[in-house]
């Protein structure tokens, strides 16, 4: 009994294992470069945050962003105060005005 031939297999069988083995082979690739990109992005240090900065007399920060080789710090009495992400030098000082 074990020497009878064995059916070929239909052409669609033929085509349904070769999709799914091709399948298989791009998820195990997807997972992969997933863990790969998780893995470099979760050991960037991200941006450098300046320990100290040295607000003008009477100013209390309201908010802060950072941007390449720049911080900003917005102020309770309306201004934007630009430094230097390197020095900590003021750059630059927006008075902000509420438009009618």
């Amino acid at each position: 009994m074990d020497d009878l031939p064995q059916p070929e297999e239909p052409a669609n069988l033929k085509f349904l294992r070769l999709l799914v083995t091709t399948l298989t082979a791009v998820m195990i690739v997807g997972v992969i470069v997933v863990i790969a990109l998780l893995v470099t992005r979760l050991r960037d240090q991200g941006p450098t945050l300046p320990d100290q900065i040295s607000l003008p007399a009477g100013a209390s920060a309201h908010a802060f962003t950072q941007g390449d080789g720049w911080f900003a710090v917005v102020t309770d009495d309306d201004r934007i105060l630009i430094y230097n992400a390197t020095t900590g030098a003021l750059q630059q000082e927006i008075t902000v005005t509420a438009g009618e």
